[in-house]
């Protein structure tokens, strides 16, 4: 799975330290990221890259996490494009090696997208200021705390004996996947998988159970995987307006 980087180590506590000049550094504009290539290959750029490619211009604000012992920053400033330094959909995330960095990358991106739109409190429109002593951002003026947006999100195989229900998004991902959705306010997990599997594909299902759970950066959410037995009509009754294809297949 996309977070499975061992024998590496996330380490997401905040660190009061300073950029060394292997780490990376993460810099966006318009949703999408500054990547630098490097021998035919796409990877993010470093501290002594960035240093280089643009003097006294972009400031390092904010220290995200560590890999082992290198860490990543998150600079809030828009950097034009520069001599092997473009700007590339988060997707490219999906693509980068080694796996280790293409998952802290995609994690970076969650991260910053999260920094940068939480610039002023919502409650009073006042700046917001770092809390220091936790992953949060705090107003000076009503004491607001806002805390990382992470959407939960259930994705489910539908099994029927030896077949197993795939579909295709109406837009976006164009592969055959597993049914996907939010958890809505109020829901339980497993409320959430009987309403998307009924709303995407009219179907009943029962037995359902946990599998495990993946951190999926690129829609901000935190992914809970299940199994799910048909229960009854295998008619599939397909929601146009989400998919463009749901059927059957051999396991």
């Amino acid at each position: 799975m996309f977070q499975d980087i061992k024998p590496h180590q996330l380490q997401i506590e905040l660190q009061n330290r300073l950029p060394a000049a292997t780490d990376y550094i993460f810099i966006s504009r318009q949703g999408k990221v500054l990547l630098a290539e490097k021998n035919g290959q796409l990877t993010l750029p470093q501290y002594q890259t960035i240093q280089k490619a643009y003097p006294g211009i972009v400031d390092i604000e904010i220290y995200l996490f560590s890999v082992d012992n290198t860490a990543l920053f998150l600079s809030m400033d828009e950097a034009p494009e520069s001599s092997g330094l473009s700007y590339y959909p988060i997707t490219a995330f999906r693509e980068l090696e080694p796996a280790w960095l293409a998952f802290a990358g995609a994690t970076a991106a969650h991260l910053a997208s999260w920094y940068k739109v939480n610039r002023y409190c919502g409650c009073c429109a006042t700046p917001f200021q770092h809390k220091g002593d936790e992953r949060a951002l705090i107003c000076p003026s009503c004491k607001h705390i806002e805390f990382p947006k992470i959407a939960p999100v259930i994705i489910v195989a539908i099994i029927d004996g030896d077949r197993i229900l795939l579909a295709k998004s109406a837009s976006g991902y164009q592969h055959y996947g597993l049914i996907a959705g939010f958890v809505e306010i109020g829901e339980a997990l497993e409320d959430t998988v009987r309403r998307e599997i009924m709303e995407e594909v009219g179907l009943r299902v029962k037995n359902i159970r946990y599998f495990k759970s993946q951190p999926w950066a690129f829609s901000e959410s935190l992914l809970s995987g299940f199994f799910a037995d048909l229960d009854g009509d295998d008619t599939i009754r397909l929601n146009t307006a989400e998919l463009a294809a749901a059927e059957w297949f051999p396991r």
